[in-house]
């Protein structure tokens, strides 16, 4: 094997180590997720201080005509803040039927994604956390029924007023 063909393999394999460095210090430095979320789910001026203004997927909506979507920044006056009972991993079967089940279905050291809904069914709920280099943990991404597809355009201003409403009720338990 020829010495330029030696020095190729290991560039390329200090590359993909280097690639991967920051995944792994980040997950071995930094904050502990359990304890993250307590904090989040019992402050509010903490929660939104760990969400990523606007999230990755905008609030889409289809307008009036029934088949133009509009998308809507999903912002900090749009968030319904997140209590500890929503965010336990359950399994709840329903008396009228359905199972209710509420789990992480991805968790990484610096990834971890929560849904929430009926089998069989679109989620009502799905947070995607992750670690970032600062090694916080920070919600990046969500959906929520709050605004699924299915909400009329023209009741999008209530929706964000009554999810204030429910808002101010969490902080005020919850500063």
């Amino acid at each position: 094997m020829s010495v330029m063909r030696v020095k190729k393999q290991l560039s390329v394999v200090l590359a993909v180590l280097l690639a991967s460095l920051p995944v792994s210090v980040r997950a071995q430095g930094g904050e502990d997720f359990t304890s993250f979320l307590a904090r989040f789910t019992t402050s509010a001026s903490f929660q939104y201080s760990r969400v990523k203004f606007p999230l990755k997927t905008p609030i889409t909506l289809l307008d009036d005509d029934g088949e133009t979507e509009r998308t809507f920044p999903f912002t900090k006056e749009k968030w319904p803040l997140v209590d500890s009972g929503t965010m336990q991993e359950d399994r709840i079967e329903q008396e009228e039927g359905g199972i209710y089940v509420s789990r992480f279905t991805v968790n990484e050291p610096a990834r971890k994604v929560f849904e929430a809904g009926f089998e069989e069914s679109e989620g009502d709920l799905r947070l995607e956390f992750n670690l970032l280099p600062d090694g916080k943990w920070y919600v990046v991404d969500c959906y929520t029924a709050w605004y699924s597809s299915d909400l009329p355009i023209d009741e999008l201003k209530q929706t964000i007023r009554y999810v204030q409403e429910e808002n101010a009720a969490f902080k005020a338990e919850n500063p």
